[in-house]
């Protein structure tokens, strides 16, 4: 897979360059210093792959991935040490988004996903939301977690989490922000702190004659009152 650096920094693009030098079936087929040479070079090099930072003299990341509209694209794996844009980049279609300072695990996965994409098992999807990843922020890593995933979403205070099955990660956004965001026939508010996946519910059970106890299928459980368990049970057939 060949694969084109594009960093302002020296120091950056020398650190991808070795790390890539240690990751199997990578080939660093050029360099660039700013967007516009960026361009040049996937014109006329053909990677696979472009390694994009954010901000760059002449073109930005972004700039440089509209240079290249069509199915027969370089991939673009943004490496950024800016979490902010990674929902505007993943709408772009972006494979991934690398936070700085980069790690070999990290930057393998990310590979990875292209090398899925070139093999054609994972094509990619329009911007939809059914088809839109939701960020999660764990550590300096974000996490892409499938709508289908997601079991709830929880605030504690100003923190909100995503909650999976497979553990909890930081969400970007407020519980508010995230109701007009998510469908409404999935996800649901039921609580002044928690949004659930209807499709993630495995019980439901009275508690008394205004609320309902609904078990999760990570096991959370959740009290809903009786006027949203009639909004839950038209969404979920029962």
């Amino acid at each position: 897979m060949k694969v084109l650096i594009a960093d302002d920094e020296p120091i950056a693009r020398q650190i991808l360059r070795e790390l890539l030098e240690e990751i199997e079936g990578t080939v660093v087929c050029g360099e660039a210093a700013d967007g516009k040479e960026a361009v040049s070079l996937a014109r006329q090099l053909q990677p696979d792959v472009m390694l994009l930072d954010l901000y760059m003299p002449g073109l930005d990341g972004f700039q440089v991935k509209e240079a290249f509209p069509g199915e027969h694209a370089p991939l673009v794996i943004f490496v950024t040490a800016y979490e902010r844009h990674a929902l505007q980049a993943f709408d772009a279609g972006a494979v991934d988004y690398v936070l700085k300072p980069v790690r070999k695990e990290r930057l393998e996965a990310a590979l990875q996903k292209a090398r899925s994409q070139l093999a054609g098992k994972m094509a990619p999807k329009p911007a939809s939301f059914a088809s839109r990843k939701i960020v999660g922020r764990l550590g300096n890593d974000l996490h892409l977690l499938d709508p289908s995933e997601v079991i709830a979403f929880q605030a504690q205070g100003d923190t909100v989490f995503i909650i999976t099955a497979q553990g909890r990660y930081y969400a970007n956004h407020t519980l508010k922000a995230l109701e007009q965001k998510l469908p409404a026939a999935t996800f649901r508010r039921v609580h002044r702190s928690t949004i659930i996946n209807t499709d993630q519910i495995r019980k439901i059970s009275p508690l008394s004659s205004k609320r309902w106890l609904l078990r999760m299928a990570n096991g959370m459980e959740v009290i809903v009152s009786k006027r949203l368990s009639g909004v839950i049970r038209e969404e979920t057939d029962w």
